[in-house]
């Protein structure tokens, strides 16, 4: 399966020095702005696998033919209004590591491009936190921030 997040509106937001080099953290400053304007909803589409010489799971470049399987609308995200930007969060986010292998095996990333991702996140995230002196930590979702 493939999947694709296709936002609900046709928000726009202006990336500063474009074409030129972007400042280093400007999607996090308009998410930021976003939020603390409105609510954020997206569509979350699948599309099943049918035809696995068309529909490669070890080629993540190649994109599946619609005609094959058309996108299925799996469910809503909404992102709630919100401040998520306080310095103590990004405290506690820069300590953290992104890894999508943190759900059951059912829905682990497939195919060589993610078997090579694996072992990268794994590694960048020691080095980082071996760089920076910070243990590995796990959220809890009972983290409260000002």
């Amino acid at each position: 399966m493939q999947y694709t997040v296709k936002p609900r509106t046709n928000l726009r937001s202006r990336v500063p020095r474009l074409p030129f080099r972007p400042p280093d953290n400007y999607l996090r400053e308009n998410m930021a702005a976003t939020l603390a304007r409105q609510d954020v909803e997206f569509d979350f589409l699948i599309q099943l696998q049918t035809d696995s010489y068309r529909m490669p799971i070890e080629n993540a470049s190649v994109r599946w033919p619609e005609k094959l399987s058309r996108h299925v609308p799996a469910a809503m995200l909404r992102i709630p209004r919100q401040k998520f930007d306080s310095p103590a969060q990004l405290a506690f986010a820069n300590n953290l590591s992104y890894n999508p292998w943190h759900c059951v095996a059912d829905h682990r990333p497939l195919g060589n491009q993610n078997r090579g991702r694996y072992r990268i996140y794994q590694e960048l995230s020691r080095l980082r936190q071996s760089m920076n002196n910070t243990p590995h930590r796990e959220p809890t979702g009972n983290e409260v921030f000002e």
